[in-house]
């Protein structure tokens, strides 16, 4: 397989035979990708990684000798001297875990049954080093763990005096972005131009020490911040 000197260097982690093959496939057909390796359990993907140094790993969640959670933490957590860009790719309805894989540090998740060309744009965004993040599975998954990623109701989250570093207009952006807006739809309901959104969402990561806006949303969520149901906007 040729690729070209800047091409983005994949690694398939996912034990099914079937579903590693088709993304080996879809993949190595694009001419700005090369898949450089391919895995199929969550040992053989940190070894992998750390000897391969793939721009992206597609990460499968569920593998044998360890998961793709664990194997996600151990690449990309807060311990990693160089943290990995991870796309999961999962079955969300049978995955009750997903959003561990996010706080563990993924870039973003794929539902398994993604159109190819959703995969090819999911592994080009991850490069890029943006987060992907739908929004309508944004909803679907806070929906589905909210409960656990809020804090307990007595003390104040720590996580919540790491938002006094924003001014009012980011407080409100970063509402919008837990509850799943697109940068589009918060420009939108703000008034505002989607450059302008762009840089709102930019300095709010960079003030909160944050590498992109899926875990915008997890700290939304655990410092109280989204999903109270309270309609509290800055």
């Amino acid at each position: 397989m040729s690729a070209s000197a800047t091409a983005i260097r994949v690694l398939i982690c996912e034990d099914q035979a079937l579903v590693r093959a088709g993304f080996v496939t879809i993949l190595s057909a694009q001419p700005d990708m090369e898949v450089v390796g391919e895995v199929t359990d969550g040992r053989a993907a940190v070894r992998s990684a750390e000897e391969l140094k793939p721009d992206v790993i597609v990460m499968d969640v569920r593998m044998p000798l360890l998961d793709g959670i664990e194997a996600t933490r151990h690449l990309a957590g807060p311990a990693s001297r160089s943290p990995a860009r991870i796309l999961i790719v999962t079955n969300f309805n049978v995955d009750a875990y997903v959003y561990e894989a996010l706080r563990a540090g993924a870039s973003g998740f794929l539902l398994k049954d993604a159109a190819p060309p959703e995969l090819i744009n999911a592994v080009r965004t991850v490069a890029r080093g943006e987060a992907l993040l739908a929004p309508a599975v944004t909803r679907a998954l806070i929906g589905r763990h909210a409960e656990r990623l809020r804090p307990a109701a007595a003390p104040v989250p720590p996580e919540r005096e790491r938002l006094k570093a924003l001014t009012r207009r980011e407080h409100e952006v970063l509402l919008l972005i837990s509850e799943g807006l697109s940068n589009a739809e918060i420009a939108t309901t703000l008034v505002l131009s989607p450059e302008t959104v762009k840089t709102y969402v930019s300095r709010i990561l960079t003030k909160l020490d944050l590498r992109d806006r899926v875990q915008a949303v997890v700290l939304a969520y655990r410092a109280g911040l989204a999903g109270s149901g309270n309609g509290e906007r800055a």
